[in-house]
């Protein structure tokens, strides 16, 4: 019993947290005692110890449960404190982060689930024209009708939808008609999205007005181009009139020119559509000089008011068509002079050699007669029209050096002697020296130069020979002997036509190019040639 109660007593100590445990052991411990027989003093005496050890472990218990309840309401007291002053601070936060994004130059948007506006700042309310009573509490398409129609939204349901952050530039037309350019970028928050927007239209405007303005200055460049590049007015008035429908946007256009003789504005280039009643029209005079040469007239089905910008440059086309028509103009005179002036040329030269042919009743006509037919063989040989016209002056002029040969010698009856033929032969040189300081004349040599020159360099005046001698004097040279023996000569009269082709054919390869005698003779052979006696009449 002993041993139990000390067991006890131990047990008991080691759970003092543990007093209804304590009362159980003592109940049990009198059990004990009363069956075992112990005395009674040293039973009463374990059980009061017993008692007393419970009373110390219960009164123990009891203050240490009131200073954890006490610990633990001070606790309570101090979170309570921390969290109210957290509270307090995240509130403040709050305050501080809401009125940063108030103060914000970016637009900043918090769209909730249901698409309603949850916090707008005050960027956007000026970038979205929307007041924050007309936004907060409405859904994005109740503010902007037709929103859910828009590529904007279509980002935004994308960003909603997937929660992935999203990064657009686009432009959005405003319910007043209106157009303004954004960068968004939208983020996936608890609430819903939350939208950055910042305004770039400006800077769109201005980049979109660089872009007008380079392709403005393309159109006047294609129009100088054209101007320059073409003698052809038509042409010209077409670009100048589809540049204008390109860059001014307009649905007609037409270029009307002063006719001096009706005295009336006449149509000459048609673009587009016609006026219509409910439509615009712009019109502008075309002046060049000082002077009215027509106007420029463009067309709008729909009502256009005009900017100073856009009536800028529709006056800056307008002088362009201007210019088109003044160069067309002077290139005309130009062309009318230079006309002019060739055949004052020309006629100066028939001239000549027409006082040639009077000086030389025997040749006359001859002139006339080579020239045409040495035209025709240049012609077939693939000369230029341009090379063409030096050869029929060279071919009119190709005596024109017989004026420093004395009439004695010229004019001779007879046969002329060996120092009369020194004289005669001088003729060639006598032309070059006469011409070459006529500069248009110049390209015209070939022929009174060299007409006397022969194949195989037995001619004169330089003794040149093959490809030496240029190819007008090889044609030519076939030419003027043709024409010289067929016709009557005062020591002789003019060969049949059969013996004079004979003689042509014998004479190539010495005194004729073989490939102009071949020439001669296919033209010969297509037209019945002229006989020498027939007169030309200038009329």
């Amino acid at each position: 019993m002993k041993w139990f109660a000390i067991r006890t007593g131990h047990f008991a100590i080691r759970n003092l947290f543990a007093p209804a445990f304590c009362l159980t052991v003592i109940g049990l411990l009198v059990m004990g005692a009363r069956s075992t027989g112990l005395e009674a003093e040293s039973a009463e005496s374990a059980l009061a110890a017993l008692a007393l050890l419970c009373c110390y472990m219960m009164l123990r218990e009891a203050r240490a449960r009131r200073h954890a309840r006490e610990k633990l309401q001070r606790l309570y007291f101090q979170m309570d404190a921390r969290v109210e002053e957290r509270a307090i601070e995240l509130a403040k936060a709050g305050e501080r982060y809401v009125k940063t994004l108030d103060q914000m130059l970016a637009g900043c948007q918090l769209i909730g689930f249901d698409w309603r506006y949850l916090y707008v700042n005050d960027a956007i309310v000026k970038q979205g024209r929307k007041s924050r009573e007309e936004r907060i509490g409405h859904t994005m398409m109740e503010v902007y009708p037709g929103f859910e129609n828009t590529r904007v939204f279509a980002v935004l349901r994308r960003c909603m939808e997937d929660r992935t952050p999203q990064h657009v530039e686009t432009d959005f037309t405003f319910p007043d008609g209106t157009k303004g350019w954004f960068q968004l970028s939208v983020q996936a928050v608890p609430e819903g999205i939350f939208i950055v927007s910042i305004e770039i239209t400006e800077r769109k405007l201005a980049e979109m007005n660089v872009q007008r303005q380079l392709a403005r200055l393309q159109s006047l460049r294609a129009i100088d181009l054209s101007i320059l590049g073409t003698s052809d007015l038509h042409s010209t008035l077409a670009t100048v009139l589809e540049e204008a429908r390109a860059r001014l946007h307009v649905d007609g256009a037409h270029i009307r020119l002063f006719n001096p003789d009706t005295q009336a504005l006449e149509v000459v280039q048609r673009i587009g559509t016609v006026h219509e009643p409910n439509g615009s029209a712009y019109s502008t005079p075309l002046i060049a000089k000082e002077k009215l040469v027509g106007t420029f007239d463009v067309t709008f089905r729909a009502p256009f008011q005009a900017d100073e910008d856009w009536l800028a440059f529709f006056e800056a086309i307008a002088g362009q068509a201007a210019m088109a028509i003044e160069s067309r103009t002077l290139f005309e005179d130009l062309q009318r002079t230079n006309r002019y002036l060739q055949l004052a040329y020309d006629t100066t030269i028939e001239g000549w050699s027409r006082a040639l042919d009077l000086r030389d009743k025997e040749t006359e006509g001859h002139t006339q007669r080579v020239t045409e037919m040495t035209v025709k063989l240049a012609r077939r040989a693939g000369m230029s029209e341009e090379e063409l016209v030096h050869v029929r002056r060279g071919a009119l002029l190709h005596d024109i050096g017989k004026l420093g040969v004395p009439d004695h010698i010229l004019l001779k009856p007879g046969k002329l002697t060996d120092e009369e033929w020194v004289i005669m032969r001088m003729h060639p040189t006598y032309a070059y020296d006469m011409l070459k300081p006529i500069e248009y004349l110049r390209e015209a040599l070939d022929i009174p130069y060299c007409h006397h020159e022969k194949l195989d360099g037995s001619g004169y005046p330089r003794g040149l020979k093959g490809d030496q001698i240029p190819l007008a004097a090889r044609l030519f040279a076939v030419v003027d002997v043709w024409d010289a023996i067929r016709s009557d000569r005062p020591y002789r009269k003019g060969w049949p036509d059969d013996k004079v082709l004979e003689h042509i054919r014998a004479g190539a390869g010495t005194h004729f190019d073989p490939l102009a005698v071949e020439l001669f003779l296919r033209v010969m052979s297509e037209e019945k040639p002229r006989q020498p006696d027939e007169q030309l009449v200038e009329g």
